[in-house]
């Protein structure tokens, strides 16, 4: 594991009990509130996070495939469906495809993706901050806290944000 992933999983447990109090208060608030908070906080997050200098994410976590990631992603590599999977892929326990091993086959040594335009969805929706009904995934994003700095931001936000409503 990198320095750099290290600092960002300290970061993520020296934030948690504030993490879990913020995600508890939000989930007492409507969904377009939620929804407006976070995706307000992905906007700024984004803003002085660059992923190209993380890659985080492809480093330590292998997305799903749904068969259509499959098909696009063996068509674009001009391999055939099964030799994609058989290659790259494994069954996991809730019997969805993903990656046999992290990091990723296709990151590059300077964070770029060598399939980028047709990658899975799940890459292409991660860190997944501003998709709506935000309520349904917040301790998914828990989670993602441990993995991406951006996460970290949108908390460090979601947090301040939630202290200037209690006042």
């Amino acid at each position: 594991m990198s320095s750099d992933q290290k600092k960002i999983q300290l970061e993520a447990r020296l934030h948690l009990k504030a993490n879990k109090k913020a995600i508890q208060l939000l989930k007492k608030k409507d969904n377009k509130t939620v929804d407006d908070l976070i995706h307000d906080a992905h906007e700024k997050a984004f803003e002085c996070v660059d992923c190209l200098q993380c890659g985080n994410c492809c480093k330590t976590t292998g997305p799903l495939f749904t068969q259509k990631d499959i098909e696009r992603i063996a068509k674009h590599l001009r391999m055939k469906p099964g030799d994609f999977t058989q290659q790259y892929l494994r069954i996991d326990e809730d019997r969805d495809h993903v990656l046999k091993e992290v990091p990723c086959a296709f990151l590059g040594a300077d964070n770029y993706c060598s399939i980028y335009d047709v990658r899975p969805k799940a890459c292409r929706e991660y860190p997944h901050t501003d998709r709506t009904k935000q309520k349904q995934i917040l301790n998914l994003n828990l989670k993602n806290n441990e993995i991406c700095p951006a996460v970290q931001e949108v908390f460090k936000e979601i947090r301040s944000a939630v202290i200037r409503v209690k006042k």
